[in-house]
């Protein structure tokens, strides 16, 4: 049994809608934060499928620029949610207006 890109691409809508469905259901912003990264893996999951499949290394590179946004919405995110849990040990993302200051 050979592995296509269609495996790769049923994979990623998947996790992407795993992804989704905990984005809209669960109201914990940790959690909201690993459901958006979970959503911006399946993208690059699919990036590179399409690329193996172009024989072209833009998908690559678009994953590449897809992780450093990442990585810097990662930084930007914990940090909000560290300073929301210093005020409220159980918050939950309508406890973000505690932080305007």
């Amino acid at each position: 049994m050979e592995v296509t890109e269609t495996w790769y691409l049923v994979l990623s809508a998947v996790l992407f809608s795993i992804g989704l469905i905990g984005l809209l259901v669960r109201r914990n912003p940790l959690v909201m934060f690993m459901c958006v990264e979970l959503m911006l893996n399946a993208v690059n999951i699919s990036f590179v499928a399409f690329s193996g499949a172009f024989n072209d290394i833009a998908g690559q590179s678009a994953v590449f620029f897809v992780l450093v946004v990442a990585a810097a919405e990662v930084v930007v995110g914990l940090s909000l949610v560290v300073m929301l849990m210093r005020y409220r040990a159980s918050a939950t993302i309508d406890d973000l207006s505690v932080l305007k200051g």
